[in-house]
């Protein structure tokens, strides 16, 4: 079979960690937790195979063939996450007034926010912790998507629309995601 007639994606399994498919499920166990997630695309086979995640398809198109790496980039994010998990740190930002930033249930109320009476909300996923020190906070999960979502969630519920943004920069916003600064 000519190497162009098929594609083979791997992903090493760690020590410590365990993975099953069964199906289009890939349930991801180690030692920070459990993520199970359901992979379907028509032709692409996911299988375990001398401690590897195999991602495979025969005749792929480009199609196929960004798919198969996109289930092999979410299959790394599964294992990175139940073995280091994924972490976010936003900074509250004000200049006009003190933002108060507190975590309530499943929600962070953001209160005072450019001296509004009424707070403003965000909500936090499932899974996913969020603490509150001074004007930092941070996110955690093992599952990336829900703790990039809920920092997300977070950093728009400051979202400023009529005011100048170079003048009002008060709000909260992700400095470092995943364990990598962002540059302004």
């Amino acid at each position: 079979m000519p190497i162009d007639a098929w594609i083979r994606e791997e992903v090493e399994i760690p020590e410590g960690v365990e993975v099953t498919v069964e199906g289009n499920t890939v349930r991801v166990r180690g030692p920070k937790g459990e993520l199970e997630r359901e992979f379907t695309y028509p032709g692409i086979k996911i299988f375990t195979e001398d401690g590897r995640v195999v991602v495979f398809k025969e005749f792929p198109r480009k199609r196929d063939v960004a798919m198969a790496r996109t289930f092999k980039a979410h299959i790394a994010n599964m294992i990175r996450g139940v073995t280091e998990g994924f972490t976010y740190r936003l900074k509250v930002v004000y200049s006009h007034f003190p933002i108060t930033v507190k975590v309530q249930g499943n929600e962070v109320v953001i209160e005072n926010f450019l001296g509004e009476k009424a707070p403003r909300r965000a909500e936090i996923l499932p899974g996913v912790t969020v603490k509150v020190r001074g004007q930092e906070i941070t996110v955690e999960s093992i599952d990336k998507e829900k703790a990039g979502q809920t920092a997300a969630n977070i950093e728009q519920a400051t979202r400023i629309n009529k005011w100048d943004r170079r003048v009002f920069q008060d709000g909260i916003y992700i400095v470092d995601k995943a364990g990598k600064p962002i540059k302004f």
